[in-house]
């Protein structure tokens, strides 16, 4: 662990912190490894129905990797190799995460961190952030994987149109491309995001992952949508206690209270 990530519990709601302000929560190897943990703890607690992924501060969500520390840890084939691995594993730990993750982005967001909050479900931003792809200004590559999620929110020509001129897109050019879902002013933001967390967590836990699994499953780039695991997620919906309680709240007139079961 590292205190450059940080985790909170409010309630329903799970927070991970990139806390690096020093360097606009640019992430670190350290940081890196201490992701998977992190969640894997939030998702095991079933009082936390929500995740939000957010930055220290209000100067940057995630401004990319942390390039100081390249010299050292990236500083051979091997060494490259590994880092690469960390990484790759705490991207795909927050793509895959069963539980429902919102980016809040305050300030900047760029590369790395475009990538973090694409890993995300959805993307909620302050009017003042700033959000950019570098990559063809380094001359860095990127996987087939990573260009997949950016296409599978903005479509193919904007995906395109922020790789290729690499420049940064202000928080209204932003939301007008989907790349944020919704854009508030700087200091109604957090409160605008506990009233979305507010609004998720009183729903059903089983319909809301039984949908993210098979928005996964149909959005796969090595293989065919599993379209029988499809059929069994939306199954186990009608099969649970959850859509029984359901029922019996329409019925009755009242709030459901789901229990994930």
């Amino acid at each position: 662990m590292t205190d450059k990530m940080l985790m909170r519990k409010d309630a329903a709601v799970g927070w991970m912190i990139f806390n690096n302000p020093e360097r606009r929560n640019a992430v670190s190897a350290s940081m890196w490894q201490a992701i998977p943990g992190i969640l894997d703890e939030l998702e095991a607690d079933d009082d936390i129905r929500v995740i939000v992924l957010t930055g220290t501060g209000d100067k940057a969500f995630v401004a990319g990797a942390d390039i100081s520390e390249f010299e050292k840890n990236r500083n051979s084939a091997d060494a490259a190799r590994e880092y690469g691995i960390a990484a790759d594993a705490a991207q795909m730990r927050m793509y895959h995460c069963s539980k429902p993750t919102i980016a809040m982005i305050r300030g900047y967001c760029i590369g790395g961190g475009v990538g973090v909050a694409l890993n995300c479900d959805m993307r909620v931003a302050a009017r003042s952030a700033k959000f950019g792809v570098p990559a063809a200004k380094l001359g860095l590559g990127y996987a087939a994987k990573h260009i997949k999620k950016l296409i599978d929110v903005v479509g193919t020509a904007q995906a395109k149109e922020i790789f290729y001129t690499a420049r940064h897109y202000s928080g209204e050019e932003a939301h007008r491309i989907g790349l944020v879902n919704h854009l508030f002013e700087d200091g109604e933001l957090e409160a605008k995001v506990g009233e979305i967390c507010e609004n998720i967590a009183q729903n059903a836990p089983l319909t809301i992952r039984s949908v993210k699994e098979i928005i996964a499953e149909l959005n796969r780039i090595d293989a065919l949508p599993d379209l029988d695991r499809c059929e069994r997620l939306d199954k186990d919906c009608f099969d649970s206690e959850d859509y029984a309680e359901g029922r019996r709240a329409f019925m009755e007139k009242r709030k459901p209270v789901f229990r994930g079961r």
